[in-house]
């Protein structure tokens, strides 16, 4: 999952929409995946793809890559992956 990043970390930015400024604070509160803005948001993610886009635009998110686990991880072990399929199936 992406993680959003605050840039600019002063509180007053003139010119931000209620949208944008409520996002912005959100993402203050520290990194966070671009799913769990639009959650905690209560907004489509589309839209908070595109909000955040402005404000990447304007400097004041950083929007970084999702990063894979290394191989070794146990989030890689295919055999663990089917026991926590298996396990939830079970629920």
């Amino acid at each position: 999952m992406s993680q959003v990043t605050v840039v600019e970390a002063d509180e007053g930015r003139p010119g931000l929409d209620h949208a944008r400024a409520s996002l912005l604070g959100l993402v203050r509160r520290g990194p966070r995946p671009v799913v769990e803005l639009a959650a905690d948001a209560d907004l489509p993610l589309t839209v908070v793809r595109v909000l955040l886009g402005d404000l990447a635009e304007a400097g004041l998110v950083r929007i970084d890559e999702p990063r894979w686990p290394a191989a070794g991880d146990p989030a890689t072990d295919p055999e663990l992956l089917r026991e926590i399929v298996a396990r939830l199936r079970e629920l």
